[in-house]
């Protein structure tokens, strides 16, 4: 190919696609193999075709270090997928460390493009396990892992928070469960929607726990439900930028977001973590039914010792009964007993103050005399 007049004679320009055949040659003589390759999942798709489209990329900080774009293809995808679900229990996610087998492929169109036939998920469990250990010491250092432990939770908790997706299972589970308790017990629930899952889960949480905090509503507690899910899906409860938010929260906060086989970071920095929304409902309704319980024993005493004072009230009637019977002048005169009166029929207890002459008046058990007093002696 002749080159422009304005360049020398002996410099002769490539055409694109000569440089490009060379750059393929370099790269692929330079990796003429399978190489095992350690990046970041930087974002990934999977086409209508099949095929498995990934960025990866590796960074300090926020610095990028390198990028680059990868493949897997379908017919390998279709065997590599399944396996992949059960060992990381869930499907490849962006923020995942993998540890993939890649052939370095270079053409003129698609540059520089990373085939990959094997993922070693224990790689990416091992780098997830890692991140989480550093979340987790770096909360203790700042005192924030028990922070939500001094905080005090209302005998009687009725106005409840709830963070959810509206049309999640765990929150249905949580309010027919709550509402349908057999007490007829009544609370106040409002939902506060969040994305539960993925990459924006950790912020728009995050986010609903700020605006639950400055609601003109007072709340008694806060409670985050997810209801499960695999691995992949619940891992960003582990998420630093979350776990802050839930630890710092003025309100007592409570986590009902997995399985029985899943304990998240969410959960140890939270007030209380409970491994179902039904469960949680729970903890709520026997709160009351124990408070239910403590006001019937009080009335129960309160009963018997209603009881206890009238019955002691009534024993002391009665001897005051008994007392005045027991003084009650016809009484005396049963026992054979008789009572003088003078005429005015006061009761004559001594004969000092009677003349001789005055009309006095005899009582007997049978009838009266009504006597004349001849001689005073």
């Amino acid at each position: 190919m002749p080159g422009p007049d304005f360049l020398p004679q002996e410099v002769k320009p490539l055409a694109l696609s000569e440089l490009q055949d060379r750059i393929q040659e370099g790269v692929e003589s330079a990796c003429p193999g399978k190489l095992w390759v350690q990046a970041e999942i930087a974002s990934v798709s999977t086409k209508a075709n099949g095929h498995c489209y990934l960025d990866l990329v590796e960074h300090d900080g926020a610095t990028v270090l390198a990028r680059a774009k990868a493949v897997i293809w379908s017919s390998r995808y279709r065997l590599l997928r399944p396996y992949l679900l059960e060992a990381l229990g869930g499907e490849l996610q962006a923020g995942m460390q993998i540890l993939s087998r890649v052939q370095v492929s270079y053409s003129g169109i698609y540059s520089l493009t990373l085939v990959i036939d094997e993922i070693e998920p224990r790689f990416t469990l091992g780098a997830a396990e890692l991140e989480r250990r550093r979340t987790l010491e770096k909360l203790e250092k700042e005192g924030l892992l028990d922070a939500q432990q001094a905080l005090a939770l209302p005998d009687l908790p009725y106005a409840l928070a709830v963070i959810s997706a509206r049309t999640a299972a765990g929150y249905g589970d949580f309010v027919r469960h709550l509402e349908g308790n057999a007490y007829g017990f009544a609370f106040g629930v409002e939902l506060f929607e969040a994305t539960m899952q993925g990459e924006a889960a950790p912020q728009s949480i995050a986010d609903a726990l700020q605006r639950v905090e400055t609601s003109d509503k007072p709340f008694d507690a806060v409670l985050i439900l997810r209801g499960g899910g695999s691995a992949g899906d619940l891992s960003c409860f582990d998420d630093y930028g979350l776990c802050f938010a839930i630890a710092t929260c003025p309100l007592p906060v409570f986590t009902a977001i997995g399985h029985e086989r899943d304990h998240h970071i969410a959960d140890r920095v939270a007030l209380r973590a409970v491994k179902t929304p039904t469960a949680l409902a729970d903890e709520f309704i026997e709160a009351f039914a124990a408070e239910d319980e403590h006001l019937l024993a009080m009335l129960s005493q309160l009963r018997l010792s209603a009881l206890s004072r009238l019955s002691a009230e009534e024993q002391r009637v009665r001897g005051l009964e008994e007392r005045i019977a027991a003084s009650n002048p016809r009484n005396v005169l049963e026992r054979g007993y008789s009572l003088v009166t003078d005429g005015k029929g006061v009761v004559l207890k001594r004969a000092e103050g009677i003349s001789e002459g005055d009309e006095i008046e005899v009582l007997f058990r049978d009838g009266r005399l009504k006597c004349l007093v001849k001689t005073k002696i």
